[in-house]
């Protein structure tokens, strides 16, 4: 059964033609929200480090913070799916900023309160407006133009999502980290108070403008004329979409596992030996090498098969990686930042790729591949397990293994079944 309306621009659905003003104003009213959540899902890498010193934890008990956000993508995405098939787009984006306004304003009772569980749940709620954001942006985005620029296009947008992420960093290493080295309970209760106040204004504010906005429709094409159709193939027949969920499952985990150990692993005597609050800003550089490599590469995915290209950024971060476990001081530290670099293009490029062909069947297939984020919730949490028995250095290992996976997919995985 279709979770979501059809959204691919040539198989089940597209923007009316001749709108062409009205897709490149949604285009960038779209960004916005694209910056956002790469924001707020970067602060949880400073978030981290703060908790495990206020609350003494070990590096498995603070990757509950990325068990509880990411894991609200495995648990609301079936749930937001439905509902935005329902509300449509825009009002299931308006939903979603409104969900992340309220976990912001949790933040303020688990910090005076000063009980970690309120935080995983205040987390938990406002990755659910995310995740419902997610739902309705990412697929929204291919449906805006040619299906075969859609990887240019979302890569594109993701572009803006690595300028929130190279940013937060900054911003939390100003407000958070300061206070991350201070005695449990002893910090200021504005420490969490005022970035989460802050942000939820902002996701207030963009509520309210795409509350008002006047967007373009989806409108669904004569394959998929009835989303629901009994006739539609199930998407989980696609070889290629359910490699694609692997690869997105595997993707996020690595990326999100090195994002949150950047801190602590620069922090180490054996690497840079830096307090934490100056280690932050290297994972601003990890941020932003992603981001200006989704800018470039949207270009050069015009002129480069985006398999090709995907597996080319594979290798990169194997051979980075190994640097990292192997090497020592500031060549481990920059070997480690540069992968962010090989990140860059792989979740949209995934995520493209995994849509193609799918026909009535592609918004089942979108559902499926957010339900695959939940690799930011599992592999943190393994290799934070890997940390506390063999050293966070060697827990490397475990992106390496990921980043094979996508290798394979970009070679061959990606390519259709034609019986299918």
């Amino acid at each position: 059964m279709a979770i979501m309306q059809s959204n691919t621009a040539t198989d089940a659905a597209q923007i009316p033609t001749g709108d062409q003003s009205g897709q490149r104003f949604a285009l960038v009213a779209l960004t916005s929200l694209f910056f956002i959540w790469g924001f707020i899902t970067c602060l949880n890498d400073i978030l981290i480090p703060y908790l495990k010193g206020i609350f003494d934890l070990n590096y498995a008990q603070a990757m509950l913070v990325q068990f509880c956000f990411f894991g609200a993508y495995f648990l609301v995405s079936l749930p937001a799916g439905a509902l935005v098939s329902k509300i449509g787009y825009q009002k299931g984006i308006v939903t979603g900023l409104s969900i992340a306004v309220i976990g912001c304003l949790l933040f303020i009772p688990a910090e005076r309160m000063e009980v970690y569980a309120l935080f995983l749940g205040a987390l938990f709620i406002l990755a659910s407006g995310i995740t419902i954001l997610q739902v309705s942006a990412n697929p929204y985005v291919t449906a805006l133009g040619d299906e075969r620029t859609a990887p240019s296009r979302l890569t594109l947008t993701q572009g803006f999502n690595s300028l929130g992420t190279t940013i937060a960093p900054q911003f939390g290493a100003l407000l958070i980290l300061p206070a991350a080295g201070v005695v449990a309970g002893a910090a200021s209760a504005s420490v969490i108070e005022v970035p989460y106040l802050i942000l939820a204004a902002a996701l207030a504010i963009l509520a309210l403008l795409f509350a008002f906005l006047n967007l373009p429709g989806i409108v669904s094409s004569a394959a998929a004329a009835s989303t629901h159709s009994s006739g539609a193939a199930s998407a989980w027949s696609y070889r290629h979409l359910v490699l694609g969920a692997i690869a997105i499952f595997v993707y996020v985990g690595a990326e999100v596992s090195i994002g949150s150990f950047l801190v602590n692993f620069i922090a180490e005597d054996s690497i840079a030996g830096l307090e934490e609050s100056e280690a932050a800003f290297y994972i601003s550089l990890y941020w932003g090498g992603a981001m200006v490599g989704r800018f470039a590469g949207a270009l050069v995915m015009r002129f480069i098969s985006a398999g090709k290209v995907l597996a080319i950024c594979s290798i990169g971060s194997c051979v980075l990686l190994l640097i990292t476990i192997t090497g020592s001081g500031y060549l481990a530290m920059w070997a480690v930042l540069a992968v962010g670099l090989c990140n860059s293009i792989m979740f949209p490029t995934i995520f493209s790729l995994a849509l193609a062909k799918l026909g009535p069947s592609t918004s089942q297939g979108s559902g499926i591949l957010c339900l695959a984020i939940v690799g930011g919730a599992i592999v943190p949490m393994l290799q934070g397990f890997l940390a506390d028995q063999i050293g966070i250095q060697l827990a490397f290992v475990l992106p390496i293994f990921c980043y094979l996976y996508i290798l394979y997919y970009g070679i061959s995985g990606h390519r259709p079944d034609k019986r299918a």
